[in-house]
C-alpha cells in the first residue's frame, strides 16, 4: 500500500484480490504503475464472505473505498461449470448484488467489475463485440455463471439510470499467468495444461490433452490485463462494458497452446488428444476494436513469452501452485 494519502486520494478496494487478476494488479502497482494519490487495498474471502450482505457492508464501512475493482467470483473450468450451474448462478448473483449495492450505499464513485467472454450468446456471428452480450442464450455448459455475470451489466445500467453512478465492467478473454488455478480437474485450460506438461515431464509419459485440440481461444496475459484495468479505472468513462483482449489475429488453438507450453517446459514426449472429452465452445472470437480506438498503441506481451514466464513461475512455485 502507498503512504497515507491526502484528502483527494483514491482508496481502491480490490475484491478477489488474491486471485489471478488481483495478484497481477498488485504486482503492476508495486512495480511502478501505481500513483502517489492511490491507496490500494486487496481483500480476499478471508476478509469477508461476499455472499453475505452484512459482511459485505461491514467490509465497505471498514475500508471506505472511493473506487472498487470487483474481481471476486465463484469460477471454474468447463467440467466444474457443467456439474454446478445452479451454484455458479446463486453464489455469483449474491456476490455481485452485495458488492454493487454496498458500493452504491457507501458512496463509491466508480466500480469496475470483471465479466468474461463466455457470457456471450452461443449462437452468434464473429467477432463478438460489446453490443452483443444480451442477444441470445449463452453456451449451455456454463449458463449459470454466464447469466450471473450478464446481470452485472444490467445492474450497472440501473445505477446509472436511477442514480447517475458510473459503474462499468470489462470483458477479458481467457486470462492466464502466475497465481492461476492450476488444478487439472477444475481449472481453466491453459493452467491445467501447464500442470499436465510438468507431471508428464516428471514421469516421462505422454501428454494427454482433453478434447480434439481444435477449439480456438484468445489468451491475455494477466499482467497485460492488470495494466488495462488501471487504465479503465482511471480513464474509461463509459457505463457500457469494454472487451480487453488481444486481436483476432492472435487467436490460438488448444493444440497450439499445448505445443507452446511443451516448448516452454522443454517437454519432448508425445502429444495425445482424448476425443472422448468435451471441447466446449469451438470459438468465442472477440473484437478489441473498441479498446484499440482508445489505446491504439498498447503493447501486449507475445503469447509464447507470456507462456514461458507463466511456466517458469509454476515450476518455481510448484508446491503452492499445484494446490
Amino acid at each position: 500500500m502507498t503512504e497515507a494519502p491526502g484528502p483527494s486520494a483514491k482508496r481502491i478496494l480490490v475484491t478477489g484480490g488474491t486471485g489471478l487478476v488481483g495478484r497481477a494488479i498488485e504486482k503492476v502497482v508495486a512495480d511502478g504503475e501505481g500513483r502517489p494519490d492511490e491507496e490500494w487495498i486487496f481483500v480476499s474471502s478471508r476478509d469477508a464472505d461476499l455472499t453475505n450482505v452484512a459482511e459485505t457492508r461491514a467490509l465497505f464501512e471498514r475500508h471506505k473505498p472511493t473506487h472498487v475493482v470487483h474481481l471476486a467470483a465463484m469460477v471454474g473450468g468447463l467440467f466444474k461449470n457443467i456439474r454446478h450451474n445452479l451454484e455458479f448462478w446463486r453464489r455469483n448473483v449474491h456476490i455481485n448484488d452485495n458488492v454493487l449495492h454496498s458500493a452504491y450505499e457507501t458512496g463509491v464513485e466508480k466500480v469496475v467489475s470483471c465479466l468474461s467472454t463466455c457470457i456471450f450468446p452461443d449462437k452468434t456471428t464473429y467477432p463478438i463485440d460489446e453490443t452483443m452480450i444480451h442477444n441470445g442464450p449463452p453456451h449451455s455448459s456454463n449458463f449459470g455463471y454466464s447469466y450471473a455475470k450478464r446481470m452485472i451489466d444490467v445492474q450497472n445500467r440501473g445505477y446509472f439510470q436511477q442514480h447517475g453512478r458510473r459503474f462499468t465492467a470489462v470483458i477479458p478473454t481467457n486470462v492466464f499467468g502466475p497465481h492461476d488455478n492450476f488444478n487439472i480437474e477444475d481449472g481453466h485450460v491453459l493452467p491445467g495444461l501447464i500442470h499436465k506438461v510438468y507431471l508428464a515431464k516428471q514421469t516421462g509419459s505422454a501428454l494427454t490433452v482433453w478434447g480434439t485440440g481444435k477449439p480456438r481461444r484468445q489468451f491475455i496475459y494477466s499482467l497485460d490485463l492488470a495494466r488495462l484495468f488501471l487504465w479503465v479505472l482511471r480513464e474509461y468513462e463509459e457505463v457500457e462494458p469494454i472487451i480487453l483482449s488481444v486481436g483476432e489475429e492472435d487467436e490460438v488453438s488448444i493444440k497450439e497452446a499445448a505445443e507452446a507450453i511443451a516448448e516452454a517446459m522443454d517437454f519432448r514426449g508425445e502429444l495425445l488428444f482424448d476425443t472422448t472429452k468435451a471441447d466446449g465452445q469451438f470459438k468465442k472470437t472477440a473484437s478489441n476494436a473498441k479498446l484499440r480506438r482508445y489505446l491504439p498503441g498498447f503493447q501486449f506481451t507475445p503469447f509464447r513469452q507470456a507462456v514461458k514466464e507463466t511456466c517458469a513461475w509454476f515450476s518455481a512455485n510448484y508446491a503452492d501452485a499445484r494446490k
